[in-house]
Formats: structure tokens, sequence, C-alpha cells
């Protein structure tokens, strides 16, 4: 009777479960049983596994062979197990020492000639084996950088699974087939990236696809709606734009994520876990370092969006666009069930997706932008009276987007139609991306030097109630806003995004707390009526 270990990771949404696979060899009819609740592609590893040991050149045991995954209560699913129960059926055999493997965590999926290749969430299981304690990994060759990413963890990538048992049996090394060329397609590189996966996250979060980055100086006018990008980008704050068609709404999105600052070391590796296992890492690129950008298309279910899927749910847009920018252009056309499933996450910053497999938790911390047109056909309110709606269209296709949704959006800014003369001349006057960035990155750094100590970076993240007690404007700056809310014009909650609103203008202004102009400004940017403030740090 022979028995090994090692073990492998489950990945549930992007949280890793660490799972010991065994492999039991008794005397008995040769059979090969799989237990431990594996899915539909695990169960299938038994034949991958048997053909890529024996072209490796190792015998198969001829005896009854048992493998189990433990804790058996996990719903266990996908081809990264393959390597782990290969070595562990090896060590049972004795064809390698089961002390060697007892230790090891592997992952990667085999192919029936014993190649091993990448599979998707390499990241987060790497990191849920560090928390666990294991210091050695063995990974795919194409997916060892990413493995790496993790401090502290010894990563070994291997092109096959005769390299592996080299390597465990300290015999020389065989040599493997080098890559394709560069520029031909490599058919191993098939299990990283989903077909059509991360399709909507845009130029911003594909920095090395060769691109040019979109710059803000290419919008003509719109000071008001660039005040607002400013303001959003500075304090994190949601934000709406209603105009026209061809105003330069999307224009506007776009270049959102480049007036944020790059990503911290942690912030990178949350992100680069979601796209791991979402399917949306481009080869290449094991670390993504600057802010995501995701816009679906309006006809995104609400699974596509919080995340969801047969079996165990999947990261959603809001998901993929975590510590980014998710933009949902042409707002209203969204299904209003998926809208309002965006009401938790814009709070909580996660997003707990339950299904019958299993719930999952995932983070969506994201900065939501919304485009909409005024009515239906998009020139209610324009000039040369060109609207053929009706009023009662015009307001049922504004009361798309519900009211307590619209409650959790700090900014909203009407957006005017282009003039002829900001078209043809003001572009060459408008501020680049990189003056406007320098400015939001200098009031993060106030807003920081403020939160430090307490478990917020952003003005958009601190509770209204610490706003009101521990940081509080001059006296008599909130008299307006108070009148607002006493008229029905504010909500509770709509006061304290405007008391964040307010810190954020501050801190682009460069005062230590907001001014009744401050307040003024926020009041403007939240409600849309005119307060006899300036544009403000826009103008500048």
């Amino acid at each position: 009777m022979g028995f090994a270990r090692t073990c492998s990771v489950a990945l549930v949404g992007v949280e890793g479960v660490v799972v010991e696979v065994q492999a039991d060899l008794e005397p008995g009819v040769a059979a090969f049983t799989l237990v431990g609740l594996p899915d539909k592609s695990l169960v299938e590893s038994r034949d991958r596994v048997r053909a890529a040991v024996v072209n490796s050149g190792a015998a198969w045991p001829q005896k009854k062979l048992t493998v189990g995954l433990s804790p058996a209560s996990v719903p266990k699913g996908g081809s990264g197990f393959d390597l782990a129960v290969a070595c562990a059926v090896l060590g049972a055999a004795e064809r390698v020492d089961p002390r060697e493997i007892a230790d090891l965590m592997m992952i990667g999926e085999l192919g029936l000639d014993g190649r091993v290749r990448p599979v998707r969430g390499v990241l987060p299981a790497v990191l849920a084996a560090s928390e666990a304690g294991y210091r050695q990994v063995v990974v795919p060759e194409q997916t060892a950088a990413e493995a790496s990413l993790v401090p502290g963890v010894s990563v070994l990538g291997v092109r096959s699974l005769r390299q592996l048992i080299a390597v465990l049996t300290d015999e020389p090394v065989p040599e493997e087939e080098e890559p394709p060329e560069l520029g031909r397609p490599d058919p191993m590189l098939a299990g990283l990236m989903l077909p059509g996966a991360g399709m909507g996250t845009g130029a911003a979060a594909r920095p090395g696809s060769g691109a040019a980055r979109p710059d803000l100086a290419e919008v003509a006018g719109q000071r008001a709606a660039r005040t607002a990008l400013e303001v959003a980008a500075a304090g994190g704050h949601h934000l709406f734009l209603n105009g026209p068609p061809g105003a330069g709404k999307t224009m506007l999105a776009e270049r959102l994520p480049g007036l944020l600052p790059p990503l911290t070391r942690q912030e990178a590796l949350e992100v680069t876990a979601v796209h791991s296992v979402a399917g949306a890492l481009p080869p290449g690129q094991p670390l993504v370092d600057t802010p995501p950008y995701c816009a679906p298309h309006h006809s995104a279910t609400m699974a596509a969006l919080v995340g969801g899927g047969n079996g165990l749910p999947r990261p959603g847009a809001v998901s993929l666009a975590h510590r980014g920018v998710l933009f949902l252009d042409e707002a209203p056309e969204f299904s209003g069930q998926a809208l309002d499933a965006l009401r938790q996450p814009l709070e909580s910053g996660h997003v707990v997706v339950a299904r019958s497999a299993g719930m999952m938790r995932m983070p969506a911390r994201f900065l939501l932008m919304m485009a909409a047109n005024p009515c239906p056909c998009g020139r209610h309110g324009m000039l040369g009276d060109g609207c053929e709606c009706s009023a009662m269209m015009v307001r049922r296709y504004q009361a798309r987007l519900s009211g307590p949704l619209l409650d959790r959006v700090d900014l909203r800014v009407h957006v005017e139609a282009v003039s002829r003369a900001e078209l043809t001349g003001g572009c060459s006057t408008a501020e680049r991306t990189a003056s406007v960035a320098a400015r939001v990155r200098e009031a993060r750094e106030r807003a920081a030097a403020r939160l430090e100590g307490t478990p917020w970076r952003l003005n958009s993240e601190v509770p209204g109630h610490e706003l009101r007690t521990r940081w509080q404007p001059y006296p008599g700056a909130l008299r307006e806003a108070e009148r607002d809310m006493e008229r029905g014009v504010l909500t509770a909650r709509g006061l304290d995004r405007v008391l964040r609103v307010a810190w954020t203008v501050a801190d682009l202004a460069g005062h230590d707390r907001p001014l009744a102009p401050d307040i003024a400004q926020a009041l403007q940017l939240r409600t849309g009526v005119r307060r006899g403030v300036p544009v403000g740090a826009g103008e500048r």
C-alpha cells in the first residue's frame, strides 16, 4: 500500500482555500477514483493525468487508486489541480519521494503529452498559499512572473511534468521545446485569458498595448464637466453627466483614469488577482499597476455587472473596475435591476453574490461614472427645437435612474452642447491630463495626511458622522446646505456627501477646512443649481 500527499488551491471567487491532495494505492482491480466535490473539468483530470504520466516516461500504477481532495466540503473546479494530482499519484507509487512533495504547493494543468499549461487565478492562489504558511510553489513557466509577485515565496516554473519529476528526484532536467518565436501565437497561453474577457476594460487598463493614452486637452469646452472630473478624481466621488449626444461625455470618461494616481503595491495585487481570476489579465503583464477602466455595454445583465454565472459566481464589471473607473454610458438604457444592484457595492466597496453552489465576496471599490442623454432622442432642451419626445416620454426616460441610486452619486453635472468657437479653437488652450493629475495628486496627499491613523484614505470613504463631529467646516459654512435639507432638496445621505465633496474642493484649493464657497460649490456640483460661485478648480 502506498500513500502520498501534496497541496493545491481551490479558488472561491478571488479568495483561495488550501486543498490537500491525497493519493492512496491499494491492491485490487486497477481503477482511478476521484473524490472531494470535483466539478466536471476536475473529474476529467483522471484521463489527463494518466496520459501525462505515461507520456512523461513514468509507469502508471496498476492498482486501485483513490485520490481525495480535502476539505471535502469545499466545491472544487478547474484544471489547476492536475499537477498536484499527478505528483501525489507518483509519490504513492514511490516514483518520487513522498516527503519531497508533502510541503509543496502545486498549481497547473497537464496536457496529454505531459506539458504544464497555465491556468487563471495563479496570483490569488499563491497569496492563499503564502497566508497558509507555504513557502514553495510550483506553477507553469508562463505564470511564474505572476506568482513571484507574492513576497516570501519561492517559485519554481516548469514546462512539463518530466522537468518536475527530474527536479524532485535530483536527475538531470530535460530540455523542453522553446516557446514560439516573437509574434507567433503561443497555444499554451490560451488558458490565461478567456475569449472576450475584459473587452470592456479599454485602453486605460492596457498600458502595455501600445495605444496612446487619451489626453484631457483633446476635449473641447466643458469647463464645468472638467471641474467635476477633477473633483471626482481627487476625492473618489461618483459622477453623473447629463447632456446631448456629441457633447463629450464619453471622451471625458475615457480620460478620467489618467487623472488617478498609480496603484500602490497592495492595490495592484488586489486588481491583478481579480483580473487573473476573470481571465482578463493579458499575457506578459503579470501586474496591473494603473487604475482599470471598465465600460460594459448597456445590454449587460445583472450577473455581468455584479458577478455571477453557472456554479460558483465569477467576477463582474464592478470587480474588474476595482480601484479604477466603471463607466456606464447610456445609463438609462441599462436594466433597472442591474443598476439597482450597484447600490450595495457603492456603499460597502465589495459585492456579495450568493448562489446555490456557494457564496462569494469580491472587492468592488470603484469610481462610478454614468452618462445619459436628456431624452430618448437626445435633443431635449437643445436649440433648434428638434426634440419630438413628449413630456411623459422625457419623464419616463429620466426616471429609469432610481432615486436611491442617484442619491449615492456625489456629482451631477449638465453637459452643454459644444459651440463652434469651442470646437475650432478651444483645444489649444485646454489643460492637459498631466497638469490636472498633478493637482489631484496634491489634493490626495493633503487628504491622506489629514486622515492618517484612520482606515480611510479618500474623502469619499469617510463616514458622515466623522465629518460632522471630527472634521467640521468653518462655523456657518453649512448654513445654505442645511436650508436645502430643510426644504427637502437634500437627504441626510446627501448632506454627508456634500460635506465629502466640500472637503475635496477645499483640498484642491489648499484650504485647511471647507469655507462657505467650498460648500456652495459642492452643493452646485451635487444639485446642479448655480450658487453664484466660480466653476472652481478646473478654471485655474
